[in-house]
């Protein structure tokens, strides 16, 4: 009798002795009964990163690591900021904030992303002096402007080209920049002086708020005068309303504002036709090339942070291509 009550202790013993194995088994670092979940990749890209990426310029064009697109992995989940901000400026950047505010107000009800144009200098000036939340410039700020508004922030959001275009019907299919150079300084006053029909040339350009304006003055005209004839249009669409009918007419406008009711002129690089296309834009093969920013009064916070992290996540770049310009985070 004690020897069978000694063999039924020493069986329960050993039945602990398992059990507490098992537990250990399903519990322990070894091997986990529920793995810990990974915690997904954010798809908020920093302004710190999109901040050192280089400009590229019509003087000193710099390539960039180039993809066939921008990354789309993940979703952007928004903060949740409510309220209104202003965003304002450029109006070569105006297509795509319209298109992103639209984006974005569809995932973040709660926000009223208010946009308008009027020029790189209006977007400088209104986010240095806090008009607006946010403003836009398709132009590097000014000493100048560094000096009045210290505080400035300068954040690149997008990559675009200066296309100049001409009525449908012309027969010219590219101009060096030099041949521009001419047309805009009265030089070349028909379309004969440059390869095209005796047909006298219509000058378009932008105003002097105008961002695009000075980016081509910089990059083309140098120290010369451009001609007193050309005719000063406020927005990019204004310039292409003004080509679509004038047989004779030339403007620029940014690459986004490119389609079948206009014609684009290749950029010739020693005798060579550069087209403004989108992998030219980020090897810097096209000449007219440039980023575009938005400019924040210190670091943006709330709402204008949220919607800033929006236009620079894979999915605000997706829209920026949608609108015919070229990501800011396109990479090797």
């Amino acid at each position: 009798m004690k020897s069978h009550s000694t063999t039924l202790l020493l069986l329960g013993m050993a039945a602990v002795v398992i059990g507490a194995l098992f537990v250990a088994g399903c519990t322990g670092t070894g091997g986990s009964a529920t793995p810990t979940p990974t915690p997904a990749p954010s798809t908020t890209v920093s302004t710190a990163t999109i901040a050192t990426t280089t400009t590229i310029s019509a003087t000193s064009a710099t390539a960039l690591p180039v993809t066939t697109a921008p990354a789309t992995a993940g979703t952007f989940v928004s903060n949740g900021a409510k309220g209104k901000i202003s965003v304002t400026g450029s109006t070569t950047v105006l297509p795509i904030a319209q298109a992103l505010a639209e984006a974005y107000q569809a995932l973040n009800s709660g926000a009223d992303v208010q946009i308008s144009g009027g020029g790189s200098g209006v977007g400088v000036q209104a986010a240095g002096g806090k008009t607006a939340e946010i403003g836009m410039s398709s132009r590097n700020v000014q000493d100048a402007e560094k000096a009045k508004y210290p505080d400035l922030k300068v954040i690149p959001m997008a990559r675009d080209g200066i296309v100049m275009i001409a009525h449908p019907s012309n027969a010219v299919s590219q101009l060096s920049l030099a041949q521009i150079k001419d047309i805009y300084s009265g030089k070349a006053a028909s379309w004969k002086d440059v390869g095209g029909p005796a047909q006298p040339i219509v000058v378009i350009g932008r105003d002097s708020a105008s961002g695009t304006r000075e980016f081509f003055n910089t990059a083309i005209m140098g120290n010369t005068s451009t001609t007193s004839s050309m005719l000063e249009k406020n927005s990019n669409g204004a310039v292409k309303s003004s080509v679509v009918p004038n047989p004779g007419a030339i403007g620029y406008v940014g690459m986004g504002y490119i389609d079948s009711t206009v014609k684009a002129l290749n950029i010739s690089v020693n005798g060579t036709g550069i087209p403004p296309t989108v992998t030219n834009v980020v090897t810097g093969t096209y000449p007219l090339s440039r980023q575009l920013f938005y400019l924040t009064s210190g670091d943006a916070t709330g709402l204008a942070k949220d919607f800033i992290d929006f236009t620079l996540s894979p999915d605000g770049q997706k829209i920026v291509e949608e609108q015919g310009f070229v990501s800011i985070i396109r990479t090797a």
